[in-house]
């Protein structure tokens, strides 16, 4: 485990928010916002944060009512553009006005929400598993389970449970990185019991906007074209189609890089190989252009 300090902030709405502040070298890098997905916490850039702190400063905050943060007043602020108010309140809270931006699934449209709104905030951006469509039929496989509660026996209760509900996503696991997926996404509770670490009412947007088409986010692929950018798309991914991933690279250009991530789904875990040398050169792009 690398070492890393505790922080803590205010949002707009007065919910006390928690970040994960690894430290980075004294050369002057942008530090890395990384942005996990709806279901996910900081815990998730670990794998990374042991690669790559020291060199580089890694900002992993728990978005408003996952893990260390509080729970939302109201679950109708568990929204993408309530969570981009939060950041901008951290990013101003730690005087940050550039840096690369890591979005892993809904971490990823915050971070389009960010090129939408603040581009000259980005140093380059990695867009994980995510785009401006989504496929219908990993939507609806999100909503079948984000905010059912679960509780097991044991740490390998839960990660048992995982295999079963994720293996088509990555086939490959073996017991210990469902153990090591176990020990990201849940936590123990004052019972003894292994639960999810996330509220249960997040998924109350979700269900309330149903099938319904959001706003169109094609125009925003515009404001990445100045800036490097990785786009990861997992090979078996049920929510990012290979062929949006094409159509955004094509919208943004030559700054932009798609990878795409064999035998897994949604989404990479950002430790694979191909994930890990994909992530390197974008960094190197960030340095040298």
């Amino acid at each position: 485990m690398v070492d890393y300090s505790d922080g803590y902030w205010w949002s707009p709405d007065g919910l006390r928010l928690h970040y994960r502040d690894y430290a980075g070298g004294h050369d002057g890098r942008p530090p890395l916002l990384c942005l996990p997905g709806l279901t996910r916490n900081a815990r998730d850039f670990e794998p990374m944060a042991a690669r790559l702190a020291g060199e580089w400063r890694l900002i992993c905050p728990d978005m408003r009512g996952r893990a260390e943060s509080a729970q939302a007043k109201d679950p109708m602020t568990y929204v993408p553009l309530t969570y981009l108010q939060d950041i901008s309140r951290l990013l101003a809270d730690l005087a940050i006005t550039r840096f690369v931006a890591v979005g892993t699934s809904l971490g990823g449209v915050i971070t389009m929400l960010v090129a939408a709104t603040h581009r000259e905030w980005l140093a380059g951006a990695l867009l994980n598993d995510v785009g401006p469509v989504l496929d219908e039929a990993g939507l609806a496989r999100i909503r079948s389970y984000v905010g059912v509660n679960q509780s097991h026996p044991s740490w390998v209760h839960a990660a048992r449970a995982l295999e079963e509900a994720n293996r088509d996503v990555y086939p490959a696991y073996d017991l210990e990185q469902w153990l090591a997926m176990a020990k990201r996404l849940y936590r123990l509770n004052s019972a003894g019991r292994i639960v999810l670490d996330y509220d249960m009412r997040i998924a109350e947007p979700i269900r309330a906007m149903g099938s319904e088409a959001g706003v169109d986010m094609w125009p925003v692929m515009a404001a990445f074209r100045d800036i490097p950018t990785l786009l990861l798309r997992g090979e078996r991914s049920d929510l990012l189609s290979a062929q949006t991933a094409q159509h955004m690279v094509a919208d943004i250009g030559a700054k932009a890089e798609l990878v795409t991530v064999p035998g897994v789904g949604h989404a990479p875990a950002l430790d694979e190989p191909e994930s890990i040398v994909a992530i390197d050169r974008l960094l190197t792009r960030v340095l040298h252009g």
